[in-house]
Protein backbone atom coordinates (compact mmCIF):
# COMPACT_ATOMS: atom_id res chain seq x y z
CA UNK A 1 0.00 0.00 0.00
CA UNK A 2 2.00 3.18 -0.85
CA UNK A 3 1.30 6.45 1.06
CA UNK A 4 -0.54 9.54 0.26
CA UNK A 5 1.44 11.84 -1.66
CA UNK A 6 0.61 14.41 1.41
CA UNK A 7 1.81 12.29 4.35
CA UNK A 8 5.14 11.34 2.32
CA UNK A 9 5.26 15.73 1.97
CA UNK A 10 5.48 15.26 5.29
CA UNK A 11 7.57 12.49 6.52
CA UNK A 12 10.08 14.96 4.87
CA UNK A 13 9.73 16.95 7.56
CA UNK A 14 9.86 14.53 10.30
CA UNK A 15 12.79 14.90 12.85
CA UNK A 16 13.26 10.80 12.09
CA UNK A 17 15.82 10.86 9.88
CA UNK A 18 14.29 6.90 8.70
CA UNK A 19 11.34 8.15 8.45
CA UNK A 20 12.24 11.58 6.22
CA UNK A 21 14.50 8.62 4.33
CA UNK A 22 11.78 6.49 3.39
CA UNK A 23 9.83 9.32 2.13
CA UNK A 24 12.08 10.34 -0.09
CA UNK A 25 12.61 7.20 -1.94
CA UNK A 26 9.26 6.44 -1.97
CA UNK A 27 8.39 10.21 -3.97
CA UNK A 28 11.65 9.11 -6.01
CA UNK A 29 9.99 5.61 -6.86
CA UNK A 30 6.52 7.67 -7.87
CA UNK A 31 7.90 10.29 -9.84
CA UNK A 32 10.21 7.85 -11.81
CA UNK A 33 7.04 4.96 -12.08
CA UNK A 34 4.68 8.21 -12.99
CA UNK A 35 4.31 6.32 -16.71
CA UNK A 36 4.80 2.91 -15.41
CA UNK A 37 7.07 0.46 -16.28
CA UNK A 38 7.41 1.57 -20.16
CA UNK A 39 8.31 5.70 -19.06
CA UNK A 40 10.98 4.17 -16.03
CA UNK A 41 12.38 1.68 -19.22
CA UNK A 42 13.01 5.19 -21.21
CA UNK A 43 14.53 6.74 -18.53
CA UNK A 44 16.60 3.73 -17.42
CA UNK A 45 17.83 3.56 -20.81
CA UNK A 46 18.77 7.32 -21.20
CA UNK A 47 20.40 6.69 -17.98
CA UNK A 48 22.61 3.68 -19.57
CA UNK A 49 23.26 5.96 -22.62
CA UNK A 50 24.48 9.01 -20.62
CA UNK A 51 26.98 7.13 -18.43
CA UNK A 52 28.18 5.80 -21.69
CA UNK A 53 28.91 8.74 -23.12
CA UNK A 54 26.21 8.75 -26.01
CA UNK A 55 24.92 11.86 -24.53
CA UNK A 56 23.20 12.94 -27.77
CA UNK A 57 21.00 9.78 -28.04
CA UNK A 58 20.15 9.85 -24.20
CA UNK A 59 18.86 13.56 -24.72
CA UNK A 60 16.73 12.43 -27.76
CA UNK A 61 15.46 9.53 -25.93
CA UNK A 62 14.38 12.00 -23.35
CA UNK A 63 13.02 14.59 -25.78
CA UNK A 64 10.54 12.35 -27.51
CA UNK A 65 9.48 10.64 -24.13
CA UNK A 66 8.62 14.59 -23.09
CA UNK A 67 6.61 14.78 -27.04
CA UNK A 68 4.92 11.79 -25.90
CA UNK A 69 4.12 12.72 -22.06
CA UNK A 70 4.24 15.89 -21.35
CA UNK A 71 3.30 16.07 -18.28
CA UNK A 72 6.15 13.33 -17.08
CA UNK A 73 8.01 15.14 -14.70
CA UNK A 74 10.88 12.61 -14.10
CA UNK A 75 11.56 13.51 -18.23
CA UNK A 76 11.63 17.11 -18.01
CA UNK A 77 14.19 16.55 -14.82
CA UNK A 78 16.35 14.09 -16.30
CA UNK A 79 17.03 16.05 -19.09
CA UNK A 80 17.61 18.72 -17.30
CA UNK A 81 20.13 17.27 -15.06
CA UNK A 82 22.12 16.00 -18.27
CA UNK A 83 21.70 19.88 -20.03
CA UNK A 84 23.09 20.82 -16.03
CA UNK A 85 25.96 17.34 -16.72
CA UNK A 86 27.23 19.44 -20.14
CA UNK A 87 27.23 22.65 -18.61
CA UNK A 88 23.97 24.10 -20.81
CA UNK A 89 22.35 25.94 -17.66
CA UNK A 90 20.08 28.00 -19.62
CA UNK A 91 17.96 24.69 -21.28
CA UNK A 92 18.52 22.99 -17.38
CA UNK A 93 16.95 25.84 -15.97
CA UNK A 94 14.01 25.96 -18.82
CA UNK A 95 13.53 21.89 -17.96
CA UNK A 96 13.81 22.42 -14.29
CA UNK A 97 10.98 24.87 -14.12
CA UNK A 98 9.09 23.33 -16.60
CA UNK A 99 9.39 19.92 -13.86
CA UNK A 100 8.57 22.61 -11.14
CA UNK A 101 5.45 23.80 -12.59
CA UNK A 102 3.99 20.04 -13.09
CA UNK A 103 5.05 19.17 -9.54
CA UNK A 104 6.11 21.88 -7.38
CA UNK A 105 7.14 19.62 -4.50
CA UNK A 106 9.83 18.18 -6.93
CA UNK A 107 12.78 18.61 -4.36
CA UNK A 108 15.11 17.19 -7.06
CA UNK A 109 14.22 19.81 -10.11
CA UNK A 110 13.84 22.66 -7.24
CA UNK A 111 17.62 21.95 -6.09
CA UNK A 112 18.58 21.30 -9.31
CA UNK A 113 17.48 24.74 -10.48
CA UNK A 114 19.43 26.29 -7.75
CA UNK A 115 22.34 24.40 -8.94
CA UNK A 116 21.84 25.95 -12.30
CA UNK A 117 21.35 29.77 -10.98
CA UNK A 118 24.76 28.78 -8.50
CA UNK A 119 26.62 28.01 -11.92
CA UNK A 120 25.87 30.96 -13.84
CA UNK A 121 26.27 33.20 -11.00
CA UNK A 122 22.85 34.08 -9.99
CA UNK A 123 24.09 34.24 -6.23
CA UNK A 124 20.32 35.46 -5.11
CA UNK A 125 18.14 33.54 -7.32
CA UNK A 126 20.30 30.57 -5.78
CA UNK A 127 19.94 31.30 -2.45
CA UNK A 128 16.01 32.00 -2.90
CA UNK A 129 15.89 28.19 -4.79
CA UNK A 130 17.64 26.61 -2.16
CA UNK A 131 15.21 27.72 0.54
CA UNK A 132 12.48 27.12 -1.40
CA UNK A 133 14.13 23.71 -1.55
CA UNK A 134 14.04 23.48 2.05
CA UNK A 135 10.72 24.34 2.75
CA UNK A 136 10.12 20.72 1.05
CA UNK A 137 12.92 18.97 2.81
CA UNK A 138 13.98 21.10 5.34
CA UNK A 139 16.70 18.68 7.21
CA UNK A 140 18.53 18.82 3.53
CA UNK A 141 21.94 19.34 4.81
CA UNK A 142 23.23 19.80 1.60
CA UNK A 143 20.93 22.88 0.35
CA UNK A 144 21.76 24.25 3.81
CA UNK A 145 25.14 24.00 2.80
CA UNK A 146 24.86 25.21 -0.47
CA UNK A 147 22.75 28.70 0.61
CA UNK A 148 26.25 28.85 3.03
CA UNK A 149 28.18 29.01 -0.11
CA UNK A 150 26.30 31.05 -2.32
CA UNK A 151 26.13 33.62 0.79
CA UNK A 152 29.94 33.71 0.88
CA UNK A 153 30.16 33.90 -2.66
CA UNK A 154 27.83 37.23 -2.35
CA UNK A 155 30.52 39.02 -0.33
Amino acid sequence: MTQPIEELLRDLKSQDEGIRDRATQSLWEMWFMQKGMQGLQVLRQSQMMADSGNVRQSELMLTQLIHAQPDFVEAWNRRAVLFYMQGDYKRSIKDCQKAIALNPYHFGAVHGLGLCYAAIGNYHEAIATFRRALEIQPYSLTNQKLILECTAMLN
